[in-house]
């Protein structure tokens, strides 16, 4: 029993990092209509430079989390600014492909701006343990998951109460619209590239704290997409709670089936679940037109 309660808990803290690269996934999507295949490049940049902020400048924990924060809202604007604004009102296939070349690019950035080595991130915490009810449980994991939860109530009350959450649906709904209404859509694409590099930043910064930091890391976005098209490409509450279901799946499949068996049970059981429901459990069904 207890072996089955480090697991969840494991998993737990695993799938609340996929869920926040994963609602970084869906931000994009909900407010501009594109899937971004360079989030876990985004995601590894911005850990980089936390680590970078860290080892340079201060290592007090504060300064590394505003820093990474200012950081990656600085990268999503930029990237939006110079990379994805052109390609409005291009076809969605030349946008999604600029995405992928988009990412190739970051990730071989990490090679020339710093290396090739793993590094660990160290500010002082994270890496405690706490035990409860007999079961240690590093500090890092349960601020995480606290990280999700109160980042799914931010944004669920964002989208639902706020004019310029409301803007950001209109805008992904019919752009054209939109603009008719007085919607500035370039400002609403670059708040959302802002909102999701941040989002899906923390969850990096979050996964550097746990384990260890390296080029690898851009293959969080592989993991995390599963849990966007599980919890639907438009429901951003959807992606967060999918990354929780992606990584206990995961941990249970490896912990009672085999190392080897972790790799593909999270992607056999988005295939069970879009069979039934392909727009996702909490998707829409418009998003069968995309």
């Amino acid at each position: 029993m207890q072996y089955l309660i480090q697991l969840l808990i494991s998993g737990l803290a695993i799938g609340a990092i996929y869920g926040l690269i994963a609602m970084g996934f869906a931000v994009i999507y909900k407010s501009t209509g594109l899937v971004n295949f360079a989030q876990g490049e985004m995601t590894m940049i911005t850990a980089y430079i936390a680590w970078t902020i860290s080892t340079t400048v201060s290592g007090n924990v504060f300064v590394v989390a505003v820093g990474a924060i200012l950081a990656a809202v600085l990268l999503g604007l930029v990237i939006e600014r110079l990379v994805m604004r052109p390609m409005l009102g291009e076809p969605v296939f030349a946008t999604v492909m600029v995405t992928i070349g988009l990412a190739v690019i970051l990730r071989s950035a990490i090679n020339f701006i710093w290396d090739a080595y793993p590094h660990g991130l160290d500010v002082g915490m994270g890496r405690g343990i706490v035990h409860l009810g007999g079961i240690g449980v590093r500090t890092g994991q349960i601020a995480v998951i606290a990280t999700l939860l109160f980042l799914l109530a931010a944004i669920w009350a964002f989208f639902r109460y706020s004019k310029v959450g409301v803007a950001m649906r209109a805008v992904a709904a019919d752009d054209r619209t939109a603009l008719l209404m007085g919607i500035s859509a370039t400002r609403v694409h670059a708040l959302a590239w802002a909102a999701s590099s941040v989002i899906a930043g923390i969850g990096g910064v979050f996964f550097a704290l746990s384990y260890d930091l390296s080029p690898a890391m851009f293959q969080l976005g592989l993991k995390a997409f599963p849990a966007t098209i599980l919890g639907g490409l438009d429901a951003v509450l959807g992606s967060g709670l999918g990354g929780l279901l992606i990584g206990i799946t995961e941990n249970l499949a490896g912990g009672y089936l085999g190392s080897g068996m972790k790799e593909v049970a999270g992607f056999a059981m988005i295939i069970v679940v879009l069979m039934v429901r392909p727009f996702g459990i909490f998707g829409e069904r418009d998003i069968e037109r995309v």
